[in-house]
């Protein structure tokens, strides 16, 4: 099989696996103990949490905190849920939350169930457009660094900027950046382990030095007391094993997916591409032909794992909210596919891929 769906989940580094199999040991290994305990297990398990917890701030903007979580949906909660007193309303309720129309539903979905909430609009290009004012009611702005559709760079400096000129806080959902590029500053950032290499069931939430959240989570206290639970030493060992590993190829990592991005624009020559050219993460190729028939190419193609949309919506038959957003007709949406590559991508994968897919599309009649 052929992996070509790197938003949706990476694969597990080996430098992780290894970094994890250590907390998985049983009694002879002992290597299970609660980082949570007084005694020498606990406090040898909490010392490998707070050794991940080094390894993942390195990749954040100095100034700031770690808090692990289960995943970027709850750092996202966390965040949102967290920050509800901020900038109250005259009236006594509580202030809007502005987003841009192209956020992963973890962020409007929860920004939607907060109450007031605005969508900003997005350009054509698929970035989110920095003209507009914020509404005077905002009280948080969420605008993603990369989109996991698209892969569109946002300007997420300049929405940091309107944000503290309007007295709002700032939310980065930088799922699909981390560990691929420099993150941008924000007052909150939301990460996943999963999409770095490391393993599912962990992500992070970081907290700019000075911002204090409201309990969100309540129970034993851990994690400054904001988000109690009993840690995995092997979830936080892989994610910090597999961040480490990121901020060391980050750069190499780069010019790998920078040659794949160049070749597979050249064996998808004929294809439109959606969203910016210029302003993307080149390891997301989202791309479509006038009439094709996704689900019959998805079917042809079984050895290719890609993807007809954001996975997280994969099976819900509506258009992709992002495609619409960026002026795409229902039919165009349909259309599309995206394509994901990185670290451990060859050039025979995407090559033997490619053909496969375009080979799908001319039985279509859509190729030529």
């Amino acid at each position: 099989m052929i992996y070509l769906d790197y938003q949706a989940t990476t694969p597990l580094a080996p430098e992780a696996r290894d970094a994890m199999l250590r907390w998985l040991d049983g009694p002879d290994g002992a290597g299970f103990g609660n980082p949570h305990s007084p005694h020498r297990m606990g406090r040898q398990a909490a010392a490998a949490i707070e050794l991940a917890r080094d390894r993942v701030a390195a990749l954040f903007p100095a100034g700031g905190k770690v808090i692990f979580t289960s995943g970027a949906t709850e750092a996202v909660n966390l965040a949102m849920r967290g920050t509800r007193s901020h900038r109250s309303g005259s009236d006594g309720g509580e202030g809007a939350i502005s987003v841009s129309a192209i956020e992963h539903a973890a962020v409007l979905d929860t920004a939607k169930s907060l109450g007031r909430c605005h969508e900003l609009n997005v350009a054509k290009n698929g970035q989110c457009n920095t003209k507009q004012d914020l509404p005077a009611d905002t009280r948080l702005v969420a605008v993603m660094q990369v989109n996991n559709e698209i892969g569109t760079i946002q300007p997420t400096v300049d929405w940091h900027r309107k944000a503290k000129e309007s007295n709002a806080l700032y939310l980065c959902d930088v799922v699909q950046a981390f560990g691929k590029m420099e993150v941008t500053g924000a007052d909150m950032i939301a990460v996943s382990a999963h999409k770095l290499h490391g393993p599912k069931g962990i992500g992070a939430l970081w907290i700019r030095n000075g911002l204090e959240l409201d309990e969100v989570q309540t129970g034993g206290g851990q994690e400054s007391g904001l988000r109690s639970g009993t840690l995995s030493p092997a979830l936080c060992a892989g994610f910090g094993a597999a961040a480490h590993e990121a901020k060391e190829r980050m750069s190499a990592d780069m010019d790998h997916v920078e040659k794949l991005w160049t070749r597979a624009r050249d064996l998808f020559d004929g294809w439109d591409i959606n969203g910016s050219e210029e302003a993307r993460y080149r390891g997301n190729l989202n791309i479509r032909r006038k009439g094709l028939d996704v689900n019959r190419l998805m079917s042809e193609c079984r050895t290719v794992m890609f993807s007809a949309g954001s996975a997280c919506a994969s099976g819900s038959g509506r258009p992709s909210h992002v495609l619409k957003a960026i002026g795409l007709s229902d039919k165009q949406a349909k259309n599309s596919i995206r394509l994901g590559f990185g670290r451990y991508t060859t050039m025979d994968d995407l090559e033997a891929a490619a053909k496969q897919i375009n080979d799908a599309a001319r039985s279509q009649g859509v190729l030529q």
